[in-house]
């Protein structure tokens, strides 16, 4: 399979679909460091650029499949919901046009979710109409990555991201909904009854002060209202005077209910409704750890160590941990790729005039959040790919 991406970003497709053996006969993108990513990974496949001059391409002959992400900020519910009515929504226009131009057999298409209600669903329902007068058959579906496990990703990718695919094939619908239709979404099977839980939840209440241990802070009804003891707690945020206001009061390692009293009681920093403030300084950066030394009468927290000295009550062995750091952190570039389903490091590139090793993490992170999951646009492909091979397979026979 020869496939033509167009707002191709850092080329996920080509990442997930290089194990199917399919070639990338040229790519189109406009952002420097997706650009630069492309430049590296693919020196040897053509960037063409922008889309929108998609007639003045020069010719690189047949290919079986068209994919893209048009941008999809007109569409999404953090955007303006312009949909079709904002230029970048038009890209998906334009992207028809090009499918128009090459005819290819196979049309690939992603966007966010909130294409699907854009205009009252009239957006998507003009896309597909576009396609349907272009002679495609089509079908869609969301895909959430965290789902999807196929090869090279037998547990998928640890986070949620829903996205709609539209597959699209010449002069048959079928085979675009053989892609993406199962056999076990479609039986009508009603999954096993199984009983309600007997138990209710009571409230655990937020206060923003208060401390010495958490039996102080649960608001439980009383166990015969529920017929017996709670499971689990419900949790309420009150008492608050300000957007400034504590979400969340600090923890403390023994009784003080005093703020400012006795800080190396403290376990953790408070965190505040508002900027940054996720350390002592207000910089973010993590909060010191403790020693945590057993006592007669309990353990308590003293002194800032970057160990953790765990001993026993009765005055037993000691050993020594590494802390975590106590606050909220940016996720790593190498985690966001993890989280795609992308090669560690495959986004730190030269850039620039500098060396790999200094790649700014903008751009990464940047680029990250637009790509495709790998493994759900694998399973896609790999869709393809089985209705590909039982076609053969028929026409093998019939011939």
């Amino acid at each position: 399979m020869r496939f033509l991406s167009v707002c191709s970003g850092i080329e996920a497709a080509s990442v997930a679909w290089e194990p199917l053996g399919w070639e990338a006969a040229a790519f189109a993108e406009i952002e420097p460091f997706p650009s630069a990513v492309l430049a590296h990974h693919y020196p040897n496949v053509s960037n063409l650029g922008d889309m929108t001059k998609f007639k003045e391409w020069p010719d690189f002959g047949p290919v079986d499949l068209i994919c893209g992400v048009t941008p999809c900020q007109a569409f999404s519910v953090a955007g303006l919901r312009r949909g079709l009515a904002d230029p970048r929504g038009n890209l998906a226009l334009t992207f028809l046009a090009i499918v128009d131009r090459y005819r290819p057999r196979w049309v690939l298409w992603e966007n966010v979710p909130g294409v699907l209600s854009s205009n009252g669903g009239r957006d998507f329902g003009a896309l597909l109409g576009a396609l349907g007068q272009l002679g495609y058959g089509w079908s869609y579906r969301v895909l959430d990555a965290q789902y999807c496990r196929v090869d090279g990703y037998p547990r998928a990718v640890p986070q949620r991201r829903r996205r709609v695919f539209l597959v699209g094939y010449l002069g048959d619908w079928r085979r675009a909904a053989a892609v993406l239709s199962e056999p076990q979404s479609v039986l009508g099977n009603t999954p096993p009854c199984r009983q309600a839980g007997k138990k209710t939840a009571p409230t655990l209440s937020a206060r923003t002060q208060g401390g010495g241990g958490l039996v102080q802070t649960f608001d439980r009804q009383s166990s015969s209202e529920y017929g017996e003891e709670p499971i689990a707690s419900t949790m309420s945020a009150r008492d608050y005077k300000s957007p400034s206001d504590l979400v969340a009061h600090t923890l403390l390692a023994k009784p003080n209910s005093s703020l400012a009293a006795d800080l190396e009681t403290y376990v953790s920093h408070t965190l505040k409704g508002e900027g940054f403030d996720a350390s002592e300084d207000g910089t973010g950066h993590a909060a010191v750890a403790y020693d945590l030394r057993g006592r007669e009468g309990g353990a308590q927290f003293e002194g800032p160590h970057q160990t953790a000295n765990i001993r026993a009550a009765s005055g037993g062995s000691s050993r020594s941990y590494v802390a975590h750091p106590m606050a909220v952190r940016r996720l790593t570039p190498t985690e966001c790729e993890r989280l795609m389903g992308l090669p560690d490091g495959y986004t730190q590139i030269p850039y620039r005039g500098k060396l790999a090793e200094l790649c700014p993490d903008g751009p990464r992170y940047k680029a990250l959040g637009n790509s495709w999951a790998v493994n759900a646009a694998r399973w896609v492909g790999m869709r393809i790919q089985l209705v590909e091979d039982i076609q053969a397979e028929l026409n093998r026979r019939a011939a």
